[in-house]
């Protein structure tokens, strides 16, 4: 059933379209089963330190590196220029903090009140002792939200089309699993500044940067599960086709699409990625049995059975392919192109 109905026009009117999800009641046989390992608690993804401290340690060899260089008159002075990092990173948090209070619209109880309240809970239930800040941003069409911080403030920005029209979420879970994914960067720390320090040199290393990211994205992937389980699906399918044929998505045949797609560009595209490409996303919400996908893809098909755990199918057929009988013009069988 398609829960999200057509696009609505007239802002605050509800849509009669959109029909409210059937209750999930347990059948006679159902069979209650403790979290699967990242169904639980928020845990790090287990590459996202080792991945970090390598990367420290990588970036202070060659500070000392270019500091000896330069000190020998080597190399030009020119080159002590990337000793401002501190500096550089400092002055870009305030900028940015100050842009998001001036240019955006804050979230409150009387403003975008279910939001709100999705952030206090979300801080509560990660025991942080401050609630985030909340602002709207205008996309312009884009689906995306993000979070930072300045001094002892932490704050998450939310794009306007994470939103209906009349400031109501379209999928409340959706936006609630979203919202728990940016207050958990927040919540392991992601976005101090020491830690967007180190961050922002060691982006600029070739594959290591986008491998540290693709750590803490399902590293904040599993705080936003744990906040919302029944909003995973949903976020994947808003971030894959948009917040308004996110209902229309079949999240399985998504998932199942990380190992169906395989080659090498496809592993290159991932490992080029500051995010995990969102095939092999959407199997690490479904699979919470084993940390996300971060270099090689799913082999195994899978399906949900309860509390995050899974259990391996035989291989579908992949959902792009056409039966023989429906081949245009009687052909029998199409070259793979």
């Amino acid at each position: 059933m398609d829960t999200h109905g057509p696009i609505p026009s007239v802002p605050g009117v509800d849509d009669p379209l959109i029909a409210a999800p059937a209750p999930d009641e347990p059948g006679p046989d159902a069979v209650w089963r403790p979290p699967a390992l990242y169904a639980g608690a928020p845990r790090r993804h287990p590459w996202e330190i080792p991945v970090l401290v390598f990367g420290i340690l990588l970036a202070f060899g060659v500070y000392a590196v270019v500091i000896t260089l330069v000190a020998l008159q080597v190399v030009t002075d020119w080159l002590l220029l990337p000793l401002m990092a501190p500096l550089i990173v400092f002055v870009a948090r305030g900028v940015m903090y100050a842009a998001s209070r001036v240019n955006s619209v804050q979230i409150t109880p009387t403003q975008f009140p279910d939001a709100h309240r999705m952030l206090v809970d979300a801080a509560a239930r990660y025991g942080m002792e401050f609630v985030p800040h909340g602002y709207v941003q205008n996309g312009n069409g884009a689906v995306n939200a993000f979070a930072s911080g300045h001094g002892f403030r932490r704050y998450v920005v939310l794009y306007s089309d994470l939103f209906e029209v009349g400031g109501r979420a379209r999928s409340p879970e959706a936006l609630e699993f979203i919202i728990g994914h940016e207050v958990g960067h927040i919540a392991a720390g992601h976005v101090s500044y020491w830690r967007q320090l180190a961050s922002s040199i060691i982006m600029q290393v070739p594959f290591l940067g986008a491998l540290l990211s693709r750590s803490q994205e399902y590293t904040a992937d599993n705080y936003g599960y744990y906040t919302r389980p029944d909003g995973a699906h949903s976020a994947m399918g808003l971030l894959a086709s948009g917040k308004y044929l996110l209902g229309a998505v079949d999240f399985d045949q998504l998932a199942d699409r990380a190992t169906h797609e395989k080659g090498f560009f496809v592993t290159l595209v991932n490992a080029l990625s500051s995010h995990p490409v969102l095939t092999w996303r959407s199997a690490a919400v479904r699979d919470r049995t084993r940390a996300g996908s971060i270099l090689l893809r799913p082999r195994t098909f899978v399906r949900g059975i309860g509390s995050g755990h899974v259990a391996p199918i035989p291989p579908p057929p992949d959902p792009g392919a056409t039966a023989p009988e429906n081949l245009p013009n009687g052909i029998e069988q199409t070259g793979t192109y």
